[in-house]
């Protein structure tokens, strides 16, 4: 067990913009579900105590609170994606660094381009594992540095296409990844 947080404690991720509530420790990881309902595994120092309770009443009723005691119910790895999903809007993920910590003042642009990087990379495994057929980054315009950085780490995987996204919607500061089934880094 940990030391310094519990099951059913409200947590902060520290390079990204999540919240959720412990619910598994196994040692040195900790797992979470956000606030908007996926379980991820954290290491320990990855992850800091909520500020505020108010993300555990948003987050667990009743009901849940009596079950936070079991152990959580492991899910099978592998998930058949039904063909009216695979036609779901893809994921989003927004790389500005503004939505991915509170305050970047203190960070080099090497730091922020790493965390950006780290945070595309993480959401990318997150999507292969899940089944995720499209997944689409947002990294803006700019200089195109990231944009770079981003297509050198989708080069490093089997199994993906990546695009640049509807320009309608993203404009041209916006890569789409397809993911087929069997992706793997290479």
């Amino acid at each position: 067990m940990s030391k310094n947080f519990e099951i059913g404690q409200s947590i902060q991720v520290l390079d990204d913009n999540l919240d959720g509530i412990i619910v598994a420790i196994d040692m040195p990881y900790i797992t979470i579900e956000t606030t908007d309902g996926f379980i991820i595994r954290f290491r320990e120092s990855e992850i800091i105590p909520a500020i505020s309770n108010t993300i555990k009443e948003k987050l667990i009723d009743v009901s849940y609170q009596k079950g936070l005691e079991k152990e959580p119910k492991v899910k099978p790895k592998t998930a058949r994606v039904k063909p009216k999903e695979r036609n779901l809007p893809p994921m989003e993920v927004d790389l500005h660094i503004e939505k991915l910590v509170k305050s970047y003042r203190h960070m080099t642009n090497h730091d922020i381009l790493t965390l950006q990087v780290d945070t595309a990379e993480r959401q990318l495994l997150f999507a292969i594992s899940k089944r995720i057929p499209k997944i689409v980054f947002i990294h803006g315009v700019g200089e195109g540095v990231l944009k770079d950085e981003l297509y050198y780490l989708f080069n490093r995987y089997d199994g993906i296409k990546f695009y640049s996204a509807d320009y309608q919607k993203y404009g041209a500061g916006a890569t789409e990844v397809y993911v087929y089934q069997n992706a793997q880094r290479k």
